[in-house]
């Protein structure tokens, strides 16, 4: 039987970019340390201090210089850069912003894409920027059979999955159909069934809009450790060992979150999905020489 390829989506384009450009470039050099058929499919997240960002704030400012040789670095590797233009809250007026313009002409070449919530900036993407691919967001909170397959009908190119469908076997079946449309969150950090989890992205969208940093937000989880250790006990996780269950059925998008999170969370959970037992030492230790490398750098450069 011919090998399926599996696509991973990894966090924080630009938070992440020393470790993602790693990984990237390890996977190519060192293919026998990595699961075979895995193949990165985008890296998601946002420039910081653009304002149709949701899901998790980031705050800041990208210089056009900069954005176009981060999507450089990215797009000569064959990897798509996906913004995650997911702020719930948008409105016409919001269209214009732009710094969110600039950034999507520079990345408008066809290989790039973005997450989509707001059906008012949907609808605008696909008039002024009809190259990129849509996908369609977990912050939608999706969370019934029939809303999942009325989104599958609709033109996205994928659908994300929202995590408390993941191990619901009912859900599973009735999208097994269109499975290669479907992306699977695999380490979500948040508690199943949060009954704040819609609001909370609603209030994460709206100091994105008002660049509001002070603002804390009453979540359960807050106080929880937030490790892969931890995540690993969570109901919605999908271990290895559950993986290969599910690309059998299909399904060969799988998502690793980290926006918001340590470093060391990501990097644990690449280490974990990506690759093979018994190759974790050598890539880590190559993964750590590339950061610090980079970290000198960027310190040569920079003064800081």
């Amino acid at each position: 039987m011919e090998e399926k390829e599996v696509f991973w989506h990894l966090p924080g384009f630009c938070y992440y970019f020393s470790l993602n450009v790693a990984v990237l470039d390890l996977m190519k050099e060192y293919p026998e340390k990595f699961r075979s058929g895995y193949r990165v499919g985008s890296v998601y997240g946002t420039f910081p201090g653009a304002i149709w960002n949701g899901g998790r704030v980031v705050f800041g400012i990208s210089g056009k210089q900069d954005i176009q040789a981060m999507l450089k670095q990215y797009n000569t590797r064959g990897v798509p850069v996906r913004f995650t233009w997911t702020n719930s809250l948008l409105e016409e007026k919001h269209l214009s912003d732009t710094y969110c313009n600039l950034i999507m002409r520079l990345a408008d070449n066809g290989l790039n894409q973005a997450l989509v919530n707001a059906p008012v900036l949907e609808e605008y993407l696909r008039r002024q920027y009809p190259r990129f691919p849509l996908i369609s967001s977990t912050t939608k909170r999706i969370d019934r059979v029939e809303g999942l397959l009325e989104e599958l009908g609709k033109d996205y190119r994928l659908v994300v999955l929202d995590y408390d469908l993941n191990h619901d076997q009912a859900a599973l079946e009735a999208a097994a159909a269109q499975a290669d449309r479907v992306e699977i969150l695999v380490n979500e950090v948040c508690f199943p069934g949060c009954p704040k989890r819609a609001e909370h992205y609603e209030q994460q969208s709206r100091l994105q809009l008002e660049f509001d940093v002070s603002v804390p937000f009453p979540c359960p989880n807050q106080t929880k450790e937030r490790n892969f250790e931890e995540c690993r006990k969570r109901p919605a996780f999908i271990s290895n060992e559950e993986i290969g269950s599910y690309i059998d059925r299909g399904f060969v998008n799988f998502k690793i979150a980290g926006r918001g999170m340590p470093l060391s969370f990501v990097l644990d959970s690449y280490l974990y999905f990506l690759v093979r037992d018994g190759e974790r030492t050598f890539v880590q230790e190559k993964l750590q020489k590339r950061l610090e490398r980079a970290s000198a750098d960027r310190k040569a450069r920079t003064g800081r």
